[in-house]
């Protein structure tokens, strides 16, 4: 997964800017922790202000893009996780678990590491919520793949909060589903390189030029106009937090 991230990371930066919403929720729910584990941290989305923070990541092109004035990240992997137990009050891993190759090992490593919560930014593939996957049906597949459940969270983790997380028609932060008020954005092959799934799947040619017809016809705001009247949806993303 390294080396793919390698390929495939070289925008994130750009196109995954922490939205401040998302971030002040995944602030809230590590609570008085000073010293803080991010696991997956790529470039540093969501990486707390104010808080000690040591960084895990396995790209180098992703610990490339890091701003200097973010942590310095430690190359490695969420299966081996270079610290002894209870280092850190608390530890999290935004989106990224999917990409793990030992989810349950990964886990069981950040519990093994942390104090406190573990706190997860993750997807529910059990959730319909994105006009999305009308034209891309190989997302669904594509997530039922690769997401852990929420059920395979309480079996790895023992007792856990699900937290929904609200998705703002204005989202910053350029993951998946976060456009779901702005379907253009799909068309822009740029834009789709900060979505991993769509470095995963093939042939999404015909879904898009399916959505841009129904753009330009005006097809897609007739069947989703009540989409253009909601300032946020749930659109899967869950706070999975283990006290």
């Amino acid at each position: 997964m390294a080396a793919w991230y390698d390929t495939i990371g070289v925008n994130y930066a750009d196109l995954r800017k922490p939205d401040p919403r998302i971030a002040q929720a995944m602030d809230d729910a590590l609570g008085s922790a000073e010293n803080v584990l991010n696991v997956g941290a790529g470039a540093g989305s969501y990486e707390p202000v104010g808080r000690r923070v040591t960084a895990v990541e396995p790209s180098m092109e992703m610990i490339r893009q890091r701003s200097p004035s973010l942590a310095v990240a430690v190359q490695g992997y969420a299966e081996d996780l270079p610290f002894g137990d209870d280092s850190f009050d608390a530890s999290m891993a935004v989106l990224t678990i999917h990409h793990w190759a030992d989810k349950s090992k990964g886990l069981c490593e950040m519990r093994r590491v942390t104090k406190g919560p573990v706190i997860l930014l993750t997807f529910d593939p059990a959730h319909r919520g994105c006009w999305l996957t009308d034209y891309i049906p190989e997302l669904v597949a594509l997530d039922e793949g690769q997401m852990p459940s929420m059920a395979d969270y309480a079996d790895w983790l023992g007792a856990i909060e699900i937290v929904p997380v609200f998705i703002p028609h204005d989202c910053t932060d350029g993951f998946l589903y976060a456009y779901w008020r702005r379907p253009g954005a799909y068309l822009d092959p740029r834009i789709r390189t900060g979505m991993s799934s769509f470095w995963a799947i093939e042939n999404v040619e015909k879904g898009l030029e399916k959505l841009q017809r129904d753009l330009e016809s005006g097809e897609w705001e007739q069947r989703y106009s009540n989409l253009l009247q909601q300032d946020s949806i749930d659109a899967g993303y869950r706070l999975v937090i283990a006290r």
